[in-house]
């Protein structure tokens, strides 16, 4: 797991993912030799700050948004969040602005109607603009890993080992998903014109729900938000019968992903959300069960190998 600890320690709050993406770059640069195929990669001007691998002759795509929640300082250390991180008081937040390294605490502030504020606590003015993240904080036992921002660099994280074996397909690894971004927009359209590709699994973390336990494999999402088409949704539940790997379906009514933002644009693409549950969601105490992790891996192989 140490690549997952190393990813995790990556700052990258939505639209400020350069670095997460310049990890990926070197990454990949790294250790391509060992892998089956080496990839094209195709990164840089017109792509903004995600990056596309195309190994071979693809026909499906793995998304994985590599952006993750956080906060921005606004004026006087008052703080706005990115996406939906969860707030309490006392969670260690951290960042960098012009004078230097930050490193400080949450404190959300209670009116007398009942709203709510929130600021950290610093010494001195941070600058305008500044993203703050979760302070890394990763724990690993026989059994689970917990984590900030194992949503989403676990699924960059699986992305990744699927590349270790991948001969056909091509991966994404994109922006802005947290805030409501669509980098699935262009560099979908990308893969479809050049390569034709209009199959996508999301490479994604769901959460443990009274119907999606830890423990119980991979969670395959039937719908949230956004409702799958149904003749790819039954052929990949028939593909995971086959695998005999464990995996548990999940329903849900809300909720969002790169799947989501794909359905929203004018593309020809089935996509589906396949995903390990987390507990604790947008919080600095993330927790995946390690078999879970395992089984999503195993599946990805199995169905890139398929479809």
């Amino acid at each position: 797991m140490k690549l997952l600890q190393e990813l995790i320690e990556i700052r990258g709050a939505s639209g400020d993912e350069s670095a997460i993406k310049s990890f990926i770059v070197d990454y990949v640069i790294q250790h391509q030799h060992s892998w089956a195929v080496q990839p094209e990669m195709f990164h840089g001007p017109g792509f903004q700050d995600t990056l596309i691998l195309v190994f071979g002759k693809p026909t499906t795509a793995i998304f994985a948004h590599t952006d993750t929640i956080g906060f921005t300082v606004g004026y006087d250390n008052q703080l706005y969040k990115i996406g939906g991180p969860r707030t309490s008081d006392s969670y260690a937040l951290v960042g960098s602005d012009s004078i230097g390294e930050i490193e400080t605490e949450l404190m959300v502030i209670e009116d007398s109607h009942g709203g709510q504020s929130l600021r950290c606590v610093f010494p001195r003015m941070i600058d305008r603009g500044t993203n703050l993240t979760f302070k890394p904080n990763f724990r690993e036992t026989d059994e689970y890993i917990q984590s900030p921002y194992l949503d989403n660099r676990l699924g960059v994280w699986n992305a990744l080992k699927v590349a270790e074996t991948l001969e056909n397909g091509a991966i994404v690894f994109s922006t802005y998903e947290e805030h409501g971004g669509n980098s699935v927009g262009f560099t979908g359209r990308f893969l479809w014109e050049k390569y034709g590709v209009t199959q996508a699994l999301i490479s994604d973390i769901t959460w443990v729900t009274e119907g999606v336990f830890h423990g119980g494999g991979v969670a395959i999402s039937m719908r949230d938000s956004g409702i799958p088409r149904r003749s790819y949704l039954n052929k990949i539940i028939q593909l995971a019968k086959e695998s005999g790997v464990r995996f548990q379906l999940e329903v849900e009514s809300a909720g969002g992903s790169d799947g989501t933002m794909l359905q929203k644009t004018d593309l020809p693409f089935d996509w589906l959300f396949i995903g390990a549950p987390e507990d604790f969601v947008h919080s600095p105490d993330e927790k995946v069960f390690k078999y879970d992790i395992m089984c999503m891996v195993e599946l990805y192989r199995y169905l890139m190998q398929r479809l």
